[in-house]
């Protein structure tokens, strides 16, 4: 959209709405700037070298989309921020994004479990966000969409190779599962102003992708020959109101904004 027409449909939006799409804006850009940062790290190690390409690629298309997502909350929020201010002058505590994307990369197998969770959400979030009446946040999704479906469909092959492998890859593959698997409930979690956004039409429900989400994965995880933990009590993330975070995020944060703070204002 032209950057006149954005303007407009940001003028148009009620004014409760403002805060929360601001919010939820912030949420789904940090979420894919963190983790194609994560991705990031694969450059060069990865093992094979199609593989190296492949990850720093989703990790390009992450951090494209959360370039996006992070300069139009910066529109809705009016305080004059670009994309680079939020990304690069915020502290880990202003921070939105989920815990999963914060772990470190671990393992090939942890990076590939983590993609595809990740990513056979982010593909139901888009199907529906790409219906928003709201202009600007379905042109968004309807590209990132594209995107996403391709993520699913290169961590789906990774997973069934792993998972239905040798006893080794399995085994690695099963563990980062285990690992994973408390932290998904968190992908679902309502931010505060919610119900206003819903009421307008702008934007879905988190928690109405779930079924969509969890139909997906459980029918690649049994193809793959890996369990799901059994116990769901371990989804201890799906009620915490706010983003918490964990101490991997200030170390990547430390990295990744060194060069923004310590010149402020340069450009290149």
């Amino acid at each position: 959209m032209e950057a006149s027409a954005i303007q407009k449909a940001i003028s148009d939006l009620p004014k409760d709405c403002r805060t929360p799409l601001t919010a939820l804006l912030l949420r789904l850009g940090d979420d894919r700037l963190i983790l194609g940062h994560r991705l990031s790290e694969w450059c060069g190690h990865a093992p094979i070298l199609e593989e190296d390409i492949a990850l720093a690629n989703i990790a390009l298309d992450h951090i494209g989309q959360s370039e996006a997502l992070l300069r139009l909350a910066g529109l809705v929020e009016g305080n004059g921020r670009s994309e680079d201010d939020l990304a690069f002058l915020r502290d880990a505590k202003d921070f939105r994004c989920c815990r999963m994307v914060q772990l470190p990369k671990g393992d090939f197998a942890f990076t590939i479990l983590r993609q595809f969770l990740f990513s056979t959400y982010s593909a139901c979030v888009w199907e529906q966000m790409q219906k928003s009446p709201w202009l600007p946040f379905a042109g968004i999704a309807q590209k990132s969409l594209k995107e996403a479906m391709y993520h699913v469909r290169h961590s789906q092959e990774w997973t069934l190779r792993l998972g239905d492998g040798i006893e080794e890859s399995h085994n690695r593959a099963q563990e980062a599962l285990s690992s994973l698997w408390p932290y998904t409930a968190e992908l679902f979690r309502e931010s505060e102003g919610t119900a206003e956004l819903q009421k307008a039409g702008i934007a879905c429900s988190l928690s109405a992708v779930i079924a969509s989400w969890r139909e997906r994965v459980e029918a690649l995880l049994k193809e793959a020959t890996l369990t799901i933990p059994e116990d769901d009590t371990a989804l201890f993330l799906s009620n915490i109101p706010t983003a918490q975070h964990t101490e991997h995020l200030g170390h990547l944060l430390a990295e990744m904004q060194v060069l923004p703070r310590a010149h402020p204002g340069a450009q290149w």
